[in-house]
């Protein structure tokens, strides 16, 4: 499987300390290590940007010299999307890594998936179809394709948000579909097994890193007026509030918080994923 780490702010904000986390999980803390990918969205001022600027490689993360430039990189989004990859279906090829990127009513979409899809093979008969070899990839087009069907024009967070509820339980019940999705202006996530988010607001902690022995002061490197959200698949620190999410559960982060939520399980199961009925994990 592969691991997710995903973030929705109030102000532009810099991923770097999660992002450093996060890569040791790609060959180092975990074997995640057949490719990685971050994308996040230029800000335009304080205002959230249409424009994707994406890094990947097919080297693991934890060797990458690109990732270790990142690292030091000041990186500063509203919305960005990152993928440690773990191959089982697709080779290890730069195609096949997450996230991948497409343009739909003149705005960039991003998308990282986590979980298997088995005998995934939908219709795709529009402008959307893979580079790649991935059943992560074929979900993607399939979404943006239907969902172009769905609106004549980009809608509302919460059309959106009720439109992918409608679309998501048509791939989930393929296997496991844990994924974020971006267009800069909001971020969704969708759980199947393992995601969980965590609220970061004033007054910020001192917090200690799970995939590295270091403690970060978050009030040295965040205003009063800063407020995030991060979105990941196992959590990045030892001594935060993190909440896990339920199978189905789809959430739409705006702002730096939760705006909008829909539970969207699937009706029955082509081929279900083996700790489908289980909760997340905390």
């Amino acid at each position: 499987m592969c691991q997710l780490l995903g973030m929705n702010s109030h102000l532009p904000a810099s991923l770097t300390v999660s992002f450093s986390g996060f890569t040791q999980r790609g060959g180092c803390t975990d074997h995640h290590a057949d490719g990685w990918g971050i994308a996040f969205f230029e800000s335009e001022g304080d205002q959230p940007g249409r424009r994707a600027r994406q890094f990947m490689d097919k080297q693991s993360a934890a060797t990458s010299p690109i990732a270790q430039m990142l690292k030091t990189y000041p990186i500063k989004s509203h919305n960005v999307i990152a993928h440690v990859r773990k191959a089982t279906i697709g080779a290890v090829t730069l195609e096949n890594c997450h996230p991948f990127t497409r343009e739909l009513w003149g705005r960039y979409w991003v998308f990282a998936h986590n979980g298997d899809l088995k005998n995934y093979q939908p219709n795709l008969h529009s402008h959307f179809h893979p580079v790649g070899s991935t059943d992560s990839e074929r979900a993607f087009c399939w979404l943006l394709q239907e969902l172009n069907k769905a609106h004549a024009s980009m809608p509302s967070v919460q059309e959106m948000t009720h439109t992918l509820a409608e679309l998501v339980p048509q791939i989930s019940c393929y296997g496991t579909f844990n994924f974020l999705l971006s267009n800069g202006e909001a971020l969704w996530a969708h759980a199947t097994t393992k995601l969980q988010y965590v609220l970061r607001q004033p007054p910020f902690p001192e917090v200690q890193m799970r995939d590295e022995d270091v403690a970060v002061d978050l009030a040295k490197l965040n205003s009063p007026e800063d407020r995030q959200v991060i979105i990941t698949t196992e959590p990045l620190t030892v001594n935060e509030p993190w909440v896990a999410m339920q199978n189905g559960e789809l959430r739409a982060f705006v702002d730096g918080q939760s705006a909008v939520v829909k539970h969207c399980p699937p009706t029955h199961w082509v081929n279900p994923p083996v700790d489908a009925a289980a909760p997340a994990a905390a």
